[in-house]
């Protein structure tokens, strides 16, 4: 197993410096906040926006994902994320219809801009160059531009503020910029605990990261603001360690998922739970964890429980992010991949780009 704690051999194995992509996530939004908060904005009137699109994948959708679970309780329209290259038949001139896409090349949103243009929709793009800033220019359409140069992923601050920031400039939602900068603080500090100079135990991504190390991580958290948080626990685990990873949320999973514990005499030791919690966890989801806690510790599967930390809920939305990037990374570490590279992915684009 890699010794985290071992300098030389975390710049071994990361050879593009993931980490000072992880490290750099406050910055990010920093960044990501002023950019947005300069964007001309269309001069639409919030009375005839009767909904909300976001077209996006990967990055850019756990970014409207996260967005929309702070909201979640903000938010007077509704709010669809589309992952596909099809647009909801609802999608009208009423409809503000976000493309975000950070490389602006991605295929299935660039299908999305051209069927939101056709319905008459009202168009934001948000990318940092490619096709979907080029087709902006052309057409004359606002875009948010984020810095390029990173992957998608490990572009998150960027793509979740100024989504954040370009909802509340329209008067969609309720700005609170103190509120970001507090996070930003916070994160400031909070990403000292994770660096790969803190060693030991004193590191809790490292030491997550070895409880995962050649099992299947199962993340659950609860549904109001932490089931993205869960989603991007998963997808993180997948792209960057290179091994399989699932999520679920409370009280989802309750009615239908907890069932398929039942029979794991075969595969039991190879699964892991991580439970992410919150101080402000629905009661009656904070009684189903302790439940289904002890449902699974009977069966002998090993439980992760990991709190958020912060005073507000953006910040304890961001810290469990953090650390979930941190943990992700470390078990790339200890699997002995690389955490940049995604090939199957490079792939993939490529054999759907060749003739057939």
């Amino acid at each position: 197993m890699t010794n985290l704690d071992d300098l030389a051999e975390v710049r071994r194995i990361d050879q593009s410096n993931f980490a000072g992509l992880i490290e750099s996530f406050p910055e990010q939004l920093e960044k990501g906040s002023r950019i947005a908060s300069v964007f001309a904005l269309p001069r639409w009137k919030v009375s005839a926006i009767s909904n909300i699109v976001l077209a996006g994948l990967g990055g850019s959708a756990i970014a409207a994902e996260l967005v929309k679970s702070y909201l979640n309780y903000q938010l007077k329209i509704p709010f669809l994320i589309v992952r596909h290259y099809q647009l909801p038949e609802f999608v009208s001139p009423k409809s503000l219809v976000i493309v975000s896409s950070y490389s602006g090349n991605t295929e299935e949103t660039l299908s999305d801009y051209q069927k939101a243009k056709q319905r008459k929709a009202k168009i934001v793009s948000i990318a940092s160059g490619g096709k979907l800033s080029q087709f902006c220019q052309r057409d004359k359409l606002p875009q948010v531009a984020i810095p390029t140069g990173i992957p998608p992923r490990a572009a998150l601050g960027y793509s979740f503020v100024s989504l954040l920031v370009l909802l509340g400039r329209m008067r969609l939602v309720q700005l609170d910029l103190p509120e970001i900068q507090r996070a930003i603080r916070f994160l400031k500090n909070f990403r000292q605990n994770f660096r790969p100079t803190t060693f030991g135990s004193n590191n809790l991504a490292k030491s997550v990261a070895k409880r995962l190390y050649g099992r299947i991580p199962v993340i659950y958290a609860g549904e109001d603001y932490f089931g993205a948080v869960a989603l991007r626990w998963k997808q993180q685990i997948c792209e960057n360690a290179k091994v399989l990873s699932f999520c679920n949320a409370f009280p989802e999973f309750n009615h239908n998922e907890l069932v398929g514990w039942e029979k794991l005499q075969d595969f039991r030791e190879k699964l892991i739970v991580v439970m992410l919690r919150d101080k402000a966890d629905h009661k009656r989801i904070q009684a189903r964890m302790q439940i289904v806690d002890q449902i699974l510790k009977k069966k002998t599967v090993e439980i992760i429980q990991v709190e958020s930390r912060g005073k507000d809920v953006l910040t304890r939305i961001l810290s469990l992010v953090h650390l979930g990037d941190w943990v992700s990374y470390y078990l790339a570490l200890l699997n002995e991949v690389d955490p940049t590279p995604v090939e199957v992915i490079d792939y993939l684009k490529k054999s759907l780009a060749s003739p057939r």
